[in-house]
């Protein structure tokens, strides 16, 4: 009995080493150790799951990213006067290399901009491509191609580049009527040449304008982070759609604040269509320097109400002065339509056609007028900065 004592507690002994030796040096071998990795729960794959997760923009997201490129352009960097030892034989010796050097140096930039059709038509802002001796598009799929300028409008800061592609995957307009404050959006854009990102942020304002970025403003102001590069990205929708094109930002630091401005789709397809058809912008103008009524020039004018636009200046032989407007005229109507302020005068104005005679009622001498103006045609903007 005790001989068999001793073999079972030899046998237990040589079984508890065994099994020792197999968890150190063999542990996928033993059975409880599948068993513990085939415990964990895992979430299904998205083959598997068809629901999208609660709060996720990942169809949005995947519906416009191939629509948004990245813009990149050089220039050449602006150089010193010539160096008058440049023709001295032994002064280049030593110096022509580096001289040459300096003189060949580009600046590069970056930006964004949205296809907006499949032939290759794609929209960025004018800031992104203003001077660049060459403009590079590349898509989200890696490809690299040279574009050319359609048009741009300065005023709005837009532009239309062309690339010699077929096929290209365009972005749906949104409706402007749909869009609320409140409203979900997603900027998407190159930021700082990272690669293209996402944002996601919401609608904090509609129709800002008063803040001097361009000559016609009318921006959707949104919290979704816009840094340098995101310029001429898309701001989309939930749906994926396109409601604006961003175009700059409130910052102390160079970086976002959580106030960026975008180009509401309206303005982008009103300006994008002519210059498609045109290369330009044509737009009605008066020739008259405005300014906004304030309380106390409403009240040295003796006015009801504080409303209207000051004529500050006529331009000489313009459409105002034809017409006889003087300044401290103060401007009440355009062509049926209220002046609320300097803005809205210069976008009711720019909205006529040139060559079309109109009427407008104004204020002068505490006594209300009605003048007929033939509209003209707005000059380019270096001869319109801050004039209608």
């Amino acid at each position: 009995m005790r001989k068999l004592w001793l073999i079972f507690a030899q046998t237990v002994t040589i079984s508890l080493a065994a099994l020792f030796v197999v968890q150190l040096f063999y542990p996928q071998l033993l059975p409880l150790n599948e068993k513990s990795a085939t415990s964990i729960k895992e979430a299904p794959s998205q083959a598997e799951d068809n629901h999208t997760q609660p709060g996720s923009y990942r169809h949005a997201a995947q519906a416009a990213m191939p629509s948004v490129v990245n813009i990149f352009t050089s220039k050449k960097a602006n150089q010193p006067s010539a160096n008058p030892f440049m023709d001295d034989p032994l002064f280049r010796h030593f110096f022509g290399d580096q001289m040459d050097e300096q003189q060949s140096q580009r600046e590069n930039s970056l930006g964004s901009g949205v296809i907006v059709n499949s032939q290759g038509l794609i929209l960025t802002n004018h800031h992104v491509i203003e001077s660049a001796d060459e403009i590079e598009v590349a898509l989200p799929d890696g490809r690299t191609f040279p574009a050319r300028i359609v048009g741009t409008d300065p005023e709005t800061d837009l532009a239309v580049l062309k690339i010699n592609v077929r096929n290209l995957p365009a972005i749906t307009f949104a409706q402007p009527s749909n869009l609320s404050v409140g409203d979900v959006v997603l900027a998407i854009g190159n930021p700082f040449g990272v690669g293209q990102t996402v944002t996601q942020g919401i609608i904090s304002a509609l129709g800002r304008s008063h803040l001097g970025i361009n000559t016609f403003e009318n921006f959707i102001q949104t919290d979704a982070p816009i840094n340098p590069g995101n310029s001429g990205g898309a701001l989309i929708d939930t749906e994926g759609n396109l409601v604006g094109i961003n175009s700059a930002i409130y910052s102390r630091s160079g970086g976002s604040m959580g106030i960026g401005f975008a180009i509401p789709v309206s303005l982008v397809k009103q300006v994008m269509e002519q210059i498609i058809r045109q290369g330009s912008v044509t737009r009605g103008w008066i020739g008259i320097e405005a300014q906004d009524i304030t309380p106390e020039l409403a009240e040295s004018f003796h006015l009801k109400q504080v409303r209207g636009s000051l004529v500050a200046g006529v331009v000489r032989g313009g459409p105002a002065d034809k017409a006889g407007l003087r300044p401290g005229d103060i401007l009440l109507e355009i062509d049926g339509r209220e002046v609320i302020d300097s803005s809205t005068m210069l976008n009711v104005i720019s909205n006529l056609k040139p060559e079309k005679k109109v009427m407008i009622k104004l204020a002068r001498n505490e006594n209300e007028l009605t003048l007929p103006i033939m509209i003209g045609k707005r000059p380019t903007p270096q001869l319109a900065r801050n004039r209608e």
